[in-house]
């Protein structure tokens, strides 16, 4: 059961503008967005600052992006956040095998050299205590800009906000959501937990 229950959709005018965002990424607006809406500055702040780490400035693919998503909040243990990660990288056109084997990514072949280096950046980021070392720093310089890697951690960070929002709101998940955690998530142990 949620901490604090979602608002209508149509609660905040501005808010409900902002969050067509979410339709081209999950194809719905997140409970979590409209839960925030009891604060809308802090509903229109959030959608803000999506769409600016989200948006693609160098070659850190929108796909990409959201597979970190993925590996960063499957290192904090946030369900929710893991199935919305999924189902953004989907829409967003993860390669099928990277969608089916995203818990294999340091040695399934679907996978780059450049993108395992991301995804190991996103994993050491986000787990506490920190593991970002020497060893990732120069590897991620071996592929990718520093305006590039500026991109990434903010992914990573914005999960890290995502992760702790919904894992401690125990925000429900959307059917959409659950069946896209279902497809490619289950195999692995994945259930809603308390994101009912």
């Amino acid at each position: 059961m949620s901490l604090v229950d979602p608002l209508d959709a149509d609660h905040d005018s501005a808010t409900k503008k902002l969050a067509e965002f979410f339709n081209e990424t999950l194809g719905f607006c997140p409970n979590s967005v409209l839960t925030m809406q009891h604060r809308p500055a802090i509903s229109k702040a959030f959608i803000n600052l999506n769409m600016a780490v989200m948006a693609n400035e160098g070659r850190v693919s929108s796909a990409l992006k959201r597979m970190m998503a993925w590996v960063s909040s499957n290192a904090t243990g946030c369900r929710y956040c893991q199935a919305h990660a999924i189902r953004a990288a989907e829409r967003y056109g993860a390669e099928q095998e990277q969608l089916d084997n995203i818990c294999e990514y340091r040695t399934h072949s679907a996978f780059s050299e450049a993108e395992r280096v991301a995804l190991d950046f996103a994993l050491a980021a986000s787990q506490v205590p920190n593991t970002m070392n020497s060893k990732i720093k120069k590897a991620l310089y071996k592929y990718w800009d520093e305006g590039e890697i500026v991109e990434m951690l903010g992914v990573i960070s914005l999960f890290g906000f995502l992760n702790r929002w919904n894992d401690t709101m125990a925000t429900s998940l959307e059917d959409d959501a659950i069946e896209s955690g279902k497809q490619y998530l289950e195999k692995y142990g994945w259930d809603r937990g308390k994101h009912v």
